[in-house]
């Protein structure tokens, strides 16, 4: 097996098509499937089957890729050893909502990269949860607790939460969640309040919602990480509300013991700590 011939196996799945995992690689989408090809017919199985336009991976698949996926975790080990002798280094992805991480990781980024040259994070900013059990991230901030899961989970605060409101005037609509989150404070307090029938604008991303209480017209329950920046505004009123949302920091479990990885994990704590204290 030839490790860059492995590699490809991880693009398709991550990208759904040849031709997305070859502008990953930097390879054309012939070779892509070239080379696809030659690893099926070593092991004398198919990888990935399409389905309405996506590659798909089949079971041996699955099983291919986390052997690969534990080989590139060992080759990220190992590239370690000798930097781990002139000091912390490592790459590292950081998987948070685009709020979260424009205004509580960026503005605190400096100060560790500064410290530690040979660190690399990268932020991986989506509202969709990355997959761990595919190792899509070394770390992850999410603002509901998991129910389980191949990785520790801890408390890093909390975000007070706020009612948002046109000071002047009755709102003509209201902003909600999607259905898939009902379990979150936000969308419960619009339920309490008897507000959510009402909700005719419906995201989950919060500064979409932040932009339209902008108009006076609207209602919505904000974490304040995302509406500090409305916290003034004279032409809304804002309520602040006794209940809070937890955030929780996921690791994955090989990394607790790693020297470079618990710098990231104390920086991750120590930017919420220091959040929480210009609140």
């Amino acid at each position: 097996m030839n490790w860059d011939d492995l590699r490809i196996i991880t693009a398709v799945r991550d990208a759904g098509s040849y031709a997305e995992a070859g502008k990953r690689l930097r390879i054309d989408e012939t070779t892509v499937g070239r080379r696809l090809g030659r690893i099926e017919a070593a092991l004398g199985v198919r990888l990935f089957e399409a389905a309405d336009g996506v590659r798909r991976p089949t079971a041996a698949c699955e099983t291919v890729l986390a052997h690969v996926e534990a080989m590139a975790q060992h080759a990220a080990d190992i590239t370690r050893i000798g930097a781990a002798q002139a000091g912390v280094s490592g790459r590292f992805r950081i998987a948070a909502t685009p709020a979260v991480a424009e205004t509580i990781l960026a503005p605190r980024l400096a100060p560790i990269l500064t410290a530690h040259p040979g660190l690399r994070l990268q932020l991986l900013t989506a509202s969709h949860n990355v997959s761990f059990s595919r190792w899509q991230a070394d770390f992850a901030i999410r603002l509901r607790k998991p129910e389980k899961g191949d990785f520790t989970i801890t408390r890093l605060g909390s975000l007070g939460l706020y009612l948002i409101e046109p000071a002047g005037a009755a709102p003509s609509f209201v902003c909600g969640y999607p259905d898939e989150l009902d379990g979150i404070p936000e969308q419960q307090i619009l339920k309490q309040r008897k507000l959510i029938d009402a909700a005719r604008c419906i995201t989950d991303n919060v500064r979409v919602m932040s932009e339209v209480l902008r108009s006076g017209q609207a209602v919505a329950v904000l974490p304040e990480h995302s509406c500090r920046d409305l916290l003034g505004d004279a032409s809304l009123r804002v309520t602040q509300l006794p209940r809070r949302r937890d955030v929780w920091l996921l690791v994955q479990t090989h990394l607790k013991r790693d020297p470079a990885a618990r710098v990231v994990i104390d920086w991750l704590r120590s930017c919420f700590v220091d959040y929480q204290a210009q609140a």
